[in-house]
C-alpha cells in the first residue's frame, strides 16, 4: 500500500499561513490524479488542492482552520483506484395519447403546476376592468388567450387561487425575525481590511474631480461596435477608451505612476494598469502588464480574460502582483460620485461613474449631453495639486476629443505644426 501526502502549497511570498475554505472531497473519497479537492484561502487569493494520485483520501484538516504552508492537509491511498464510469442509456417509455401509442427516449412529461410566478401578457377590456378593481398587476396573472392575452376568467381563476396580498409583496424576504449570522472573516478579507485602513492612516490621500461629455466615445462605439467585434471579437466597452487615456495622460505626469519607496520616489516607466473587477470572493484588482503599448482591441481582450478568470476564481497571484496605477469602476453599480481608496503601494487611483443625460452649456446653447463624473484619489506626499489637476484635465481632453490618444495627448493640428 503505497501512500501519498499531499502538503499545502505556497500561495506567495511572505505567506506562511492559510485557511481550509472548503472540502470539495471528503475522507473515504476516491478519486482521480489531479481532481479538485480542496479551496485554500490566502492573504492574496484562492488556490485549489489537486489529487497528485487516484486513490481513496484521508482528510486531515477541518473546513475554517489555519494551516501552515507545508503542512500535510491530505493522504493518498493509491492502492484504491476509481471505478471506471458506465454511460447509461436512457430508457425508452411508451406514453398513450388519445389512444394513441408513441414512443419516447425519455419519461412522460406531466403537466407542470401554476407558476406562483406570472407571466405578463395584455388584459382584455374586461379583465382591465376587474383588474383595476381588484388593484391586480398584469405580470401577476398567466394569460391563456391568444399570443398570452389575460381574459376575464384568467383574472377569476387568478383571484379564486390566492394572489399574494400587498404585504406579502411589500415585505420581501423579510420575516420579522430576530436572529442573527455571524461568518468568520475570510484571509482575504481580513487582508483587505487591514491595507484600506492602513492607507488611510498612512497617506495623505486627497481627490479631485472632474466630468467627461462621453459624447465622443459614444459616437465612436455606435459607428464601429459591429465591425470591431466583427474583426476582434470583443465588444468595445468604456474600460478600453480610459485605459488608453491615463497611459497617456501618466506620461505627461509620471509622479502619479509613481510610488514612495523608503526615503526614495521611484517613477516608473511603464504601465502596469490594475483593473478592478468585481469576483464572488470581493474585489480583485488584476494588472494588465505594458498597458501602455496596447491597443484598444488588445485590451478589451486583456480585461475580458482577467475578468473571467476573477469570475471562476482562477487569479493567480502574479495576476495581481504589481500594478502602478489603477481603474475602478463604481458606475456599473450606479455610482454617481465616490472618493476611491489607494491601492498601495501605489499613489493615486481613477475612479470612473455612471453616466447620466445632464444639461451643458455649450457655444452658450443649453445641449443635453451624456456626462460621467471622473474622480482621482491621490498620495499628496508624492503628488502635488497641480499635477493631480493636470491629470485629470488630460484625461477628460482625450476622452473628449480621442485623436488625441493618437498624438500624445495633442491635437493633430499641434503635432502637424511642432507646437
Amino acid at each position: 500500500m503505497a501512500i501519498v501526502e499531499l502538503k499545502v502549497p505556497s500561495p506567495g511570498e511572505s505567506i506562511t499561513e492559510v485557511v481550509i475554505a472548503r472540502w470539495v472531497k471528503n475522507t473515504g473519497d476516491v478519486v482521480e490524479k489531479d481532481e479538485v479537492l480542496a479551496e485554500i484561502d490566502s492573504d492574496k487569493a484562492t488556490l485549489t488542492l489537486n489529487a497528485e494520485e487516484s486513490g481513496k483520501i484521508e482528510v486531515l484538516a477541518a473546513e475554517g482552520d489555519t494551516v501552515k504552508v507545508g503542512q500535510v492537509v491530505v493522504k493518498i491511498d493509491t492502492s484504491f483506484k476509481p471505478e471506471a464510469k458506465a454511460i447509461v442509456e436512457a430508457p425508452k417509455v411508451e406514453a398513450k395519447v388519445e389512444g394513441k401509442k408513441e414512443t419516447s427516449t425519455s419519461s412522460v412529461s406531466e403537466k407542470a403546476p401554476a407558476s406562483s410566478s406570472y407571466a405578463t401578457g395584455t388584459p382584455s377590456v374586461a379583465a382591465a376592468k376587474m383588474m383595476t378593481e381588484n388593484n391586480i398587476r398584469p405580470n401577476q396573472i398567466t394569460g391563456s388567450g391568444k399570443d398570452g392575452r389575460i381574459t376575464k376568467q384568467d383574472v377569476l381563476a387568478a383571484l379564486s387561487n390566492g394572489l399574494p396580498t400587498a404585504g406579502e409583496v411589500l415585505s420581501n424576504s423579510w420575516k420579522g425575525g430576530r436572529d442573527k449570522d455571524r461568518v468568520k472573516m475570510t484571509s482575504l478579507r481580513k487582508t483587505v481590511a487591514k491595507r484600506l485602513v492602513s492607507v488611510k492612516n498612512e497617506t495623505a490621500m486627497l481627490t479631485t474631480f472632474n466630468e467627461v461629455d462621453m459624447s465622443a466615445i459614444y459616437a465612436i462605439r455606435a459607428k464601429y461596435k459591429d465591425k470591431f467585434k466583427e474583426v476582434h471579437g470583443n465588444n468595445i466597452g468604456f474600460m478600453s477608451f480610459f485605459t488608453k487615456a491615463v497611459t497617456e495622460a501618466l506620461y505627461h505626469y509620471p509622479a502619479v505612476n509613481g510610488m514612495i519607496d523608503g526615503d526614495e520616489i521611484v517613477y516608473n516607466k511603464y504601465c502596469d494598469i490594475g483593473i478592478a473587477v468585481s469576483a464572488p470572493k470581493g474585489l480583485m484588482v488584476p494588472v494588465l502588464r505594458n498597458a501602455e503599448l496596447m491597443s484598444l482591441s488588445q485590451i478589451e481582450g486583456g480585461i475580458k480574460e482577467l475578468a473571467i478568470k476573477a469570475r471562476d476564481g482562477k487569479l493567480t497571484i502574479p495576476d495581481m502582483e504589481g500594478g502602478t496605477f489603477t481603474i475602478t469602476n463604481g458606475g456599473v453599480f450606479g455610482s454617481m460620485m465616490s472618493t476611491p481608496i489607494i491601492n498601495p503601494p501605489q499613489s493615486a487611483i481613477l475612479g470612473m461613474h455612471n453616466v447620466v443625460e445632464r444639461p451643458m452649456a455649450v457655444n452658450s446653447q443649453v445641449v443635453i449631453r451624456p456626462m460621467m463624473y471622473v474622480a482621482l484619489s491621490y498620495d499628496h506626499r508624492i503628488i502635488d495639486g497641480r499635477e493631480s489637476v493636470g491629470f485629470l484635465v488630460k484625461v477628460k481632453e482625450m476622452l473628449e476629443n480621442p485623436n488625441r490618444m493618437l498624438f500624445g495627448g495633442k491635437n493633430p493640428e499641434e503635432v502637424l505644426l511642432g507646437l
